[in-house]
């Protein structure tokens, strides 16, 4: 372990740096998202699945441009100047939505500044979240033992900014007033401004490796030529060429054949895309060869994760607004504050869990990184068998205790931490240097099909008491409207179009066949998925230790 006379938190200076980099892009990200499908829902007025479908599709778009970040960090701008690019985008993002929401009632204007300010955001994240990510590993040597202690102290600066974003920005935006949703996404912005600036002026002193080299000043396949590896790969204009055919081949098959709506038929096809140009790169040895196998299935496992998880931003939104108990000493707490509970539950927890590797480690009996993930699953559904026990039976219109909100996001946490922060940590451990921003990149592509999935599950939400309460008063009693939705009474022509017009849903959504007829069932969908993927990856990392050549 190299020793730093710069230190700080037993890591180098670096980290620090990094670490509060990130906090105030987390700030950014999160203080949108907490406020971003009640914007749409609450201004826009647009309907709980319209606002989960767009929720899925930018937060899995916002995962699949890493790809193009980090390949262009790898080959020709370096991290540094990748990662102020992209937090000037991301604020031009934000601002633009603050444009959007300051003219919420002219829905003809507002909605195309919102997808303009979408897509800033998604490119500049895919410029700034695979390569700030790829830097930490770099401060450390191969041998060095701290980088998952690292990692999982990185994650506190995400989650430090996601427990301080809707606080500020669901204060400032979630009041009750669709006016006021202009603030939240301003005071985004000038978090992002901050982050960035804190970045490019302080960079030159503090991001650099134990010999004081600087880090990601040159791309990366130039410092991995320099010090002697192969510079071939990182994909050049054969396997682009290769990944192109796979990519229109893939999608054409998704949108055409198999009918997924555009955004989702792109993200799924460039993942498979993705992985087909990276294991067909020549340049790499049976070394790297296997140890990206094993990124692969990792990053496949890590989808079930996120999909269930993020549900925090939609699903769990719309729970927490209309079946939980707000009520506190008199004081009705804003929905967009409970995206809060995780997020401190990390900062205070990652701490513990880092020290608990870092003892296990000494006495050599950490797990490895796999089966730490594969915990994190199975914690995952414990999270959502404890709500679904809460809802079970419970009636429309009635709300339940935060406690049972609060539960679920603090179990979560630990599931989180069990394989987020090892996840970033086990991508450094086994790329090659000659192309590390675009496999973090990779590792993100994992999230951008979570999250797009995350939507679609979404709109599994059955149908709550506000949309009961909007069928009576357009004329839907409660014995036809719960015949309609049962499938027992057949829906009139007028029925069918005063539902079309106010967005009522005339029949329960279906799950691989089954109908989600009550939040029990809902919340169920996700304890079997997430629990039976946790078991299968602990199973297989037994036989895919081997192939990740010690560095586990």
């Amino acid at each position: 372990m190299q020793k730093n006379n710069t230190e700080i938190w037993g890591h180098p200076r670096g980290l620090a740096l990094l670490f509060f980099t990130e906090m105030w892009e987390r700030f950014s990200y999160y203080g949108m998202r907490a406020i971003f499908t009640l914007y749409m829902v609450q201004a826009l007025m647009l309907s709980k699945g319209k606002a989960s479908e767009i929720y899925g599709s930018y937060t899995g778009l916002v995962y699949l441009t890493p790809l193009i970040g980090g390949y262009v960090a790898d080959r020709y701008w370096g991290n540094r100047k990748s990662i102020t690019f992209g937090g000037a985008m991301m604020a031009l993002g934000q601002f633009l939505l603050f444009g959007s929401a300051s003219m919420y009632q002219n829905v003809g204007a507002a909605v195309p500044l919102m997808w303009a300010g979408l897509c800033f955001l998604m490119l500049g994240n895919g410029f700034f979240k695979p390569n700030i990510s790829s830097m930490i590993g770099q401060l450390y040597t191969t041998e060095d033992k701290r980088r998952d202690a690292a990692y999982t102290i990185f994650y506190m600066g995400i989650n430090l900014g996601a427990f301080i974003a809707p606080l500020v920005c669901g204060t400032l935006g979630d009041t009750g007033n669709p006016g006021d949703f202009k603030w939240g996404f301003l005071a985004a912005g000038i978090g992002m401004i901050l982050g960035t600036v804190l970045f490019h002026t302080q960079k030159e002193k503090y991001v650099t490796t134990p010999n004081g080299e600087a880090i990601g000043a040159l791309p990366n396949q130039a410092v991995s030529a320099a010090s002697g590896a192969s510079q071939e790969g990182g994909l050049g204009a054969a396997q682009l060429a290769l990944g192109g055919g796979v990519l229109v081949a893939c999608f054409l098959l998704f949108w055409k054949v198999l009918h997924f709506d555009a955004i989702g038929a792109l993200i799924y096809s460039a993942t498979i895309a993705m992985l087909v140009t990276i294991l067909t790169d020549k340049s790499l040895s049976k070394i790297e060869l296997d140890r990206i196998i094993v990124l692969c299935v990792s990053a496949f496992f890590v989808i079930f994760f996120w999909a269930a998880f993020e549900q925090a931003g939609a699903s769990l939104t719309f729970f927490a607004e209309e079946q939980t108990n707000r009520n506190l000493l008199g004081f009705t707490i804003p929905t967009s504050y409970f995206q809060s509970v995780n997020a401190v539950a990390v900062v205070l927890l990652a701490p513990v869990t880092a020290a608990i590797w870092v003892a296990l480690q000494k006495r050599k009996s950490e797990p490895n990184s796999l089966i730490k993930q594969g915990l994190g699953l199975v914690i995952l559904a414990i999270g959502y068998a404890v709500i679904a026990i809460g809802v079970n039976g419970l009636g429309q219109g009635v709300k339940v205790s935060m406690l049972w909100l609060v539960s679920v996001y603090v179990i979560h946490t630990i599931g989180e931490l069990c394989l987020s922060p090892i996840g970033l940590s086990l991508v450094s451990k086994l790329s090659p240097l000659r192309f590390v921003s675009l496999l973090f990149g990779f590792w993100f592509l994992a999230n951008s099909v979570a999250n797009k999935a995350a939507g679609q599950l979404s709109a599994l939400y059955p149908p709550s008491g506000a949309e009961y309460k909007l069928a009576r008063e357009n004329g839907f009693d409660d014995t036809t409207y719960t015949g309609i939705l049962a499938g027992t009474i057949q829906a009139t022509p007028e029925q069918v179009v005063v539902a079309k017009e106010k967005e009522i849903p005339l029949v329960f959504p279906s799950f691989l066949g089954s109908k989600i007829t009550n939040l029990y069932e809902f919340f169920m969908v996700f304890v079997g998925m997430a629990g039976i993927a946790g078991l299968i990856l602990i199973g297989l990392s037994f036989p895919l230790r081997k192939m990740m050549h010690g560095a586990d």
